[in-house]
């Protein structure tokens, strides 16, 4: 019955996070090559049962949101959050008053790991029974310290438990439960809020791999976490070919290199991020530059390359993968790449947003044999190496 039920989610992201360290929210913090915000949004979507999803964030990371949001479907507008966790949370419930879910998840922004399996259980138990949370069993026993720092009497471990998000509730509940309790103490979570208004909060199993990220060593756990999660390490390869023609410059890498001659092409012809973009495409099982930029399409006369190699970069992150090398090996037998080969580092580490030591551009001759050898062109080999999510 609950499948039929909406349900939306909240996600509250509208604290500071000094604790973990390095300047920025630790929601806006890169985690696996994206900001943890965008990691944690899209765990919801797409999924069964989730209509859509509210953020609640700070008025002043509304520039880090939007970089945050870029492309997600589904994603409501974002709406300020209040000086406190309980006052951001309303503000999200009320968000979603004037189209109603049936049922509501609130989840914290700083938890990029939660499952499907995690939400279909927090979707069931708020069906059943209108307040749920996810709750650990403890495996540490627990101690109460005094204040001059000594061990005194501590609870049953057996009656504990470490609660996690999202905490799911039937809408109506939680939002009443909030409005009532607007002007009382502030309440540490939304389980809290609902108990103070009289209703019972049920339990279900919670998920040790949805950890929340708090310290700067919870960020290296996570890391850790991230790459286990991409599996599926794949490798393809590129080629690509132009002849000279009239000019006084060529395209390689990204770079203008003065040369007596230049490039044939539709685009500006620079063989080097042709090949590295049908590297990437391969790896990601796409059809071929020819397909996504075609040359019989005028809009791609005269073309800047650096924006087919940003696209199929685009593609292997929307996928869920994470490019880890990119190599490209230049043939010819002039001009020299040499005095160029750190620029063309450079810069497609740059289209990419790739750190420069994951790219490595070589240069080679055919010693004078074939097209190459004659001097009537240039040819670039290329290698994608990339991380996906493993999918059967």
């Amino acid at each position: 019955m609950h499948t039929q039920m909406r349900t939306d989610v909240i996600v509250v992201a509208a604290g500071r996070g000094h604790r973990a360290g390095e300047g920025l929210p630790k929601q806006y913090r890169t985690l696996g090559g994206q900001m943890v915000l965008r990691r944690t949004l899209q765990r919801f979507l797409g999924q069964p049962g989730i209509r859509f999803v509210q953020p609640v964030i700070s008025p002043d990371h509304a520039g880090l949101c939007a970089e945050a949001l870029a492309g997600l479907a589904g994603v409501l507008a974002p709406v300020a959050g209040g000086a406190s966790r309980q006052a951001s949370v309303r503000a999200g419930l009320e968000a979603l008053a004037g189209d109603p879910p049936d049922l509501v998840l609130i989840h914290d922004a700083a938890r990029p790991f939660v499952s499907e399996r995690f939400l279909a259980d927090a979707i069931a138990a708020a069906a059943a029974h209108g307040a749920a949370v996810p709750a650990l069993a403890l495996v540490d026993t627990i101690k109460a310290v005094t204040a001059p720092g000594f061990v005194g009497t501590g609870p049953d471990r057996n009656l504990v438990r470490g609660v996690q998000t999202p905490q799911s509730f039937r809408y109506d509940l939680i939002l009443a439960a909030h409005r009532a309790q607007a002007e009382g103490g502030e309440l540490t979570d939304d389980a809290a809020v609902a108990e103070a208004a009289g209703h019972r909060v049920a339990t279900f199993p919670g998920d040790p791999a949805n950890i929340k990220l708090t310290t700067p060593e919870d960020f290296v756990t996570a890391e850790r976490h991230a790459l286990a999660e991409l599996a599926d390490v794949r490798t393809a390869t590129g080629y690509d070919v132009h002849a000279f023609g009239p000019g006084d410059h060529v395209m390689l890498g990204g770079v203008k290199i003065p040369f007596e001659q230049g490039l044939a092409g539709h685009s500006d012809a620079d063989v080097v991020l042709h090949a590295l973009t049908d590297a990437l495409l391969g790896t990601i099982g796409s059809a071929d530059i020819g397909f996504h930029f075609p040359p019989s399409d005028p809009q791609w006369k005269g073309a800047s390359s650096d924006r087919f190699l940003a696209h199929a970069a685009g593609l292997v992150r929307a996928a869920g993968g994470r490019i880890a090398h990119l190599d490209a090996t230049v043939v010819c037998e002039a001009p020299k790449i040499g005095p160029h080969r750190e620029a063309m580092r450079a810069r497609i580490a740059e289209i990419v947003d790739l750190p420069l030591a994951r790219v490595s551009v070589k240069a080679t001759t055919s010693e004078r044999l074939g097209f190459t050898g004659r001097r009537e062109g240039i040819a670039a080999l290329a290698a994608a190496t990339v991380r996906l999510p493993w999918i059967d």
